[in-house]
C-alpha cells in the first residue's frame, strides 16, 4: 500500500517506520529540511530503543522515502496521516493550528480518492472540522478516519508492531476495510480492531490517558497519607492489586507523571468539558494533584536540611521523564531543579540518555556529568529522580563513601528500606517510613 505520513516527530515516524517495515511504501514528510537531511542519512531525532535500526533497514530497501515535498507525497499515496504536534495552548485546549494548516495545504494535491488519516491525539470535533477544510480545497472524493495512537515512550515499537487495540473511527465502509489492511500485520496477536464513529474515536486516547494519570495521581494522594500516617505504600499496593476490580497496574507511587501525553491530554480534556458547559472536578484533581506531587522530593529534602539548601550540593540521577527516552517535557526533574536553584542549591545531574535534552533546558545552570557516581563526588546528598536499569542494583557503599554525609532521596520507591537501615543511609522516600 502506498502511504503517506506528514511530520516525522515521535508518533509521525514510529508509524511511517513500522508501515515501511511491514512491506508498504511510506513517503515521510516535513517541512524541516534539516531534519529531512538527517533521515535520509540514517539519523533520527528521537530516542527509541530500536527505531534507529529499523529506520536504516528500511531506507536501504526504499520502502522509507523522506521528503519535503508535499505535492509529491500526496498524489503518491492512497492513505495519508497526519502526525504533526498538537501542543497545549495557553488556555489548556490543544493547538490545533499544524493540523489546519496541513489539511489547507494538502487538499489541492488530490490527484483521486484519499483516505486521510489524523494520528495526532486531537479534541472530539476535529475530524468534521478537516473534512469542512478539505471540502474547500479539493472536488475529489476523500474520508477522514481518526485513529489515535497509543505508544508508550521506550517501548513505542513494540507497542505499534504488537498492539493490545486499534481505534478507528469512520463512517465509512470502504475506508474502514482499507485501515484493517493497513493494519493486519499488527492484528496477528489477537487485538482487537474497533471501528467506531469518529467523536468516540477521537475520544478514546482522552480517556484512556485521563484514567491511567488519575491512577497514577491517586497512589501518589495514598502514598501521601502513609507518610503521615506511618504506613508502607509498597504494601497497600500490593494489597489493592490483588483485587481483580482494581488490578496491579498504574499503582505505583513517585514525584509525578510527565511527558508528551498525560499533561497535555488531561488538560484537553478539562478543556473539552468546559466548551461543552462541563465541569470536570475530577479533572482537574488530576493534575492539581500531580504538580503538587512534583514538589514534594524538594519539600522532603528541604526538610531534611532544616529549610536552609543553601551552598547544598544535590546529586541527581535521572533527568527524563521516565527511562528509555530523552523525553523531558513535563518532567518532574524541571520543576525539582528549578526548586533547588532557587533555594541556593548545586545540582550535579547525569541521565544516560537526557543531557543534551536536559542541556537545552537548562544550559549552564547545572552541572551535567558523565556516569552516575561523578554527581556524588562532594555532594550532600544523592537524589534519585528516573528509575533507570543501572540505577536498581548500585553500589551502595561507593555511594555512601563519596557523599559527605549518606543521604538518598529517593522519588520512585527503588531500593530496600531493611536495606538501607542495614547500611546505615539516612533514606527518604514516597509514602514509606522514613530510615535514620
Amino acid at each position: 500500500m502506498k502511504v503517506a505520513v506528514i511530520g516525522t516527530g515521535y508518533v509521525g515516524l514510529v508509524a511511517a517506520t513500522c508501515f515501511a517495515d511491514s512491506g508498504n511504501t511510506v513517503i515521510t514528510v516535513d517541512k524541516v529540511e534539516a531534519k529531512i537531511n538527517k533521515l535520509l542519512n540514517g539519523e533520527i531525532p528521537i530516542f527509541e530503543p530500536g527505531l534507529e535500526e529499523m529506520v536504516k533497514r528500511n531506507l536501504k530497501a526504499k520502502r522509507l522515502i523522506p521528503t519535503t515535498d508535499m505535492r509529491y507525497a500526496i498524489e503518491n499515496s492512497e492513505v495519508i496521516f497526519s502526525a504533526v504536534g498538537t501542543p497545549t495552548g495557553s488556555d489548556g485546549k490543544a493547538d490545533l493550528s499544524a493540523v489546519w494548516a496541513v489539511m489547507k495545504e494538502i487538499a489541492p494535491y488530490f490527484n483521486g480518492y484519499k483516505i486521510v488519516v489524523n494520528k495526532s491525539t486531537v479534541p472530539v470535533g476535529t475530524a468534521a472540522k478537516v473534512c469542512e477544510i478539505l471540502s474547500q480545497g479539493t472536488k475529489e472524493k476523500f474520508d477522514v478516519v481518526s485513529n489515535p495512537e497509543f505508544l508508550k515512550e521506550g517501548a513505542a515499537l513494540d507497542d505499534f508492531l504488537r498492539p493490545e487495540r486499534v481505534v478507528i473511527g469512520t463512517t465509512s465502509e470502504k475506508a474502514g476495510e482499507i485501515m484493517r489492511t493497513l493494519y493486519d500485520p499488527f492484528l496477528k496477536n489477537g487485538a482487537e480492531f474497533l471501528v467506531m464513529d469518529n467523536k468516540s474515536a477521537e475520544m478514546c486516547k482522552y480517556a484512556s490517558n485521563a484514567m491511567l494519570a488519575t491512577r497514577i495521581s491517586f497512589m501518589n494522594e495514598i502514598a501521601n497519607i502513609c507518610s503521615r500516617v506511618g504506613a508502607d505504600v509498597t504494601k497497600v499496593r500490593i494489597a489493592m492489586g490483588l483485587d481483580s476490580r482494581i488490578g496491579r497496574r498504574f499503582l505505583y507511587s513517585g514525584i509525578g507523571y510527565g511527558g508528551s501525553c498525560f499533561p497535555k491530554d488531561v488538560k484537553a480534556l478539562a478543556a473539552t468539558a468546559r466548551e461543552n458547559d462541563y465541569e470536570p472536578i475530577l479533572i482537574d484533581a488530576i493534575e492539581k494533584v500531580n504538580a503538587r506531587q512534583k514538589e514534594i522530593l524538594f519539600s522532603i529534602a528541604s526538610e531534611h536540611f532544616k529549610g536552609d539548601l543553601k551552598g547544598k550540593t544535590i546529586a541527581m540521577w535521572g533527568l527524563a521523564f521516565k527511562p528509555q527516552t530523552d523525553d523531558m517535557r513535563d518532567a518532574p526533574s524541571r520543576v525539582i531543579i528549578k526548586l533547588l536553584l532557587e533555594a541556593g542549591a548545586k545540582v550535579k545531574a547525569y541521565d544516560p540518555i537526557a543531557k543534551e535534552t536536559a542541556r537545552a533546558v537548562f544550559q549552564d545552570t547545572i552541572e551535567y556529568c558523565e556516569e552516575a557516581y561523578e554527581t556524588l563526588e562532594g555532594a550532600d546528598a544523592m537524589m534519585l529522580v528516573t528509575e533507570w536499569n543501572e540505577f536498581r542494583v548500585p553500589d551502595f557503599q561507593k555511594i555512601k563513601a563519596l557523599l559527605k554525609q549518606p543521604v538518598i532521596f529517593d522519588g520512585r520507591n527503588q531500593y530496600s528500606l531493611k536495606e538501607m537501615k542495614e547500611l546505615g543511609f539516612t533514606y527518604y522516600s514516597i509514602g514509606r517510613p522514613v530510615v535514620k
